[in-house]
């Protein structure tokens, strides 16, 4: 199985960027620029996959994952 995130990305009214992994509620992180925000948001949604793994949330939804950036 395969599991795609979709990361948005916004530019905030005080210059930093905002990434968000849609599929992931809550899973959102800020950068400089926005491959700095993007890098930091995939890396957290690859620790919240983790962990769900982990304690056996996830199932085996997460056996192949990649991300698309907006």
């Amino acid at each position: 199985m395969s599991v795609d995130f979709n990361v948005e990305t916004e530019l905030e009214t005080d210059g930093r960027w905002l990434a968000e992994v849609v599929e992931l509620p809550g899973v959102l992180a800020y950068g400089a620029t926005q491959d700095e925000a993007v890098a930091r948001v995939q890396a957290l949604a690859l620790r919240v996959v983790a962990d769900r793994l982990e304690h056996d949330e996830a199932g085996s939804n997460y056996l192949n994952i990649s991300f698309n950036a907006a």
